[in-house]
């Protein structure tokens, strides 16, 4: 019997032990710092990657193609619009220039003659000129005819059988000439050799212009206000109007183009207030103006390009600059406004949750949806109203329902 009640007495000890270590357990209470849910006008925004370009850029090449002599600008300097950037050889264009202009005093004085009285000895003066030009033209048939079977034998070049034709040409307009004017002096169409002769006279003119306009072209001019930023040839090297010479920028204004999500993009319209922010200078942004908004979007990215025109007078922004543009697209009064710190976000999306502290001194877990970021903030467009205390500091691993003492009002 001594037996029995030894081995009953541990089990009752053990018995009433065990409810009472339960009963005094502690629950823990957590401390955490809350700020009020408020009611403030934010800016809604779009935003898409951007790369600057210049506000305008062009290749500058020649107009007509000849060797250059002279340049007078080098990568990097700054010039002016309507400024000489090179200069090419116009050596032949001078001697063409003043060929043209004895050109125009033939005809003028041509015309002068026909259109002025005749004078005794004139009608003999024109025939010898005739004559003169007549066997000036034989000569220079003979001449031609015997080069071109030279030609066609392989004896010569093409290039002395086109002199032999240029002076072909120059000799049957030498002679129609010598011979209209001695045709009008006998009476024969006066008129009509007025009006060919001022039709001549018009033409020496014209090209005379012709001229002067290519000897103008040999000035290489930069067409607006820029900076050369790049230099593609040298004094001796061949201009031609199919490769630039140089470059140049006009940065004055940079121009960000985004790329902008088109499902964002129905909202965007010139004139809007944009910034850039370069990738490469954190927290420093650049504000600026929506000046296109492009109506194609790209097949492959789904996306509408916008542009964001930035005055740029320090020159702080350069072509090629990658960052991000944002633009204000309209503005939602009265949207409820947390820290971003009191938002726990599910990874790559605007959804999450906030941990709100109830009066029972409970924190109680509210799923979010969250619109626009900005000053540390974030606007909470459904799940929560405004004044609700949400919990800003103790509330990463806290359990929705887990007992919480506030330590103290965070303020803003």
């Amino acid at each position: 019997m001594k037996g029995r009640k030894l081995l009953l007495i541990p089990a009752l000890w053990l018995a009433g032990c065990g409810p009472r270590a339960e009963e005094t357990a502690p629950t823990p209470v957590v401390d955490v710092k809350v700020r009020k849910a408020e009611l403030a006008e934010v800016r809604l925004t779009v935003r898409g990657p951007a790369f600057v370009f210049p506000r305008e850029q062009a290749g500058i090449s020649a107009r007509i193609t000849a060797p250059i002599r002279k340049l007078l600008v080098r990568k990097g300097d700054s010039v002016e619009a309507g400024q000489v950037l090179a200069e090419l050889d116009n050596r032949d264009l001078l001697a063409q220039r003043d060929e043209a202009a004895a050109a125009v005093t033939e005809a003028e004085a041509s015309l002068q003659k026909l259109t002025s009285a005749t004078l005794p000895g004139d009608i003999e003066r024109a025939r010898g000129q005739a004559a003169s030009a007549e066997a000036a033209l034989n000569q220079a048939q003979k001449f031609y005819d015997r080069r071109r079977q030279l030609f066609e034998q392989g004896a010569i070049p093409q290039r002395d059988l086109l002199v032999s034709e240029t002076e072909l040409a120059q000799a049957k307009a030498n002679y129609a000439v010598a011979k209209g004017a001695l045709d009008l002096l006998l009476g024969q169409s006066r008129e009509r050799e007025i009006t060919m002769a001022r039709s001549r006279l018009q033409q020496a003119q014209a090209r005379l212009a012709l001229i002067t306009t290519q000897l103008d072209f040999t000035q290489i001019r930069s067409s607006f206000a820029g900076t050369v930023t790049e230099q593609f040839m040298f004094p001796g090297d061949m201009a031609r109007p199919d490769a630039p010479i140089f470059t140049v920028m006009d940065l004055s204004a940079a121009v960000a183009r985004a790329q902008i999500p088109v499902a964002d993009a129905a909202s965007l319209h010139s004139g809007q207030t944009c910034t850039f922010a370069p990738a490469d200078a954190a927290g420093r942004s650049f504000g600026g103006r929506v000046s296109v908004v492009n109506q194609a979007v790209d097949p492959a990215r789904r996306t509408v390009e916008a542009w964001c025109e930035i005055p740029n007078p320090d020159r702080a922004l350069r072509a090629g600059m990658f960052g991000e543009t944002t633009i204000v697209t309209g503005s939602a009064p009265n949207s409820v406004v947390v820290p971003l710190a009191a938002v726990q976000f599910v990874e790559g999306s605007k959804e999450g949750a906030v941990m709100v502290a109830t009066a029972q001194g409970v924190a109680l877990k509210k799923d979010v949806q969250t619109g626009e970021v900005f000053d540390g903030k974030v606007q909470v467009t459904r799940g929560l109203t405004a004044g609700e205390p949400v919990i800003v500091e103790g509330a990463y691993g806290l359990a929705s329902g887990a007992r919480i003492r506030i330590r103290e009002e965070s303020k803003p």
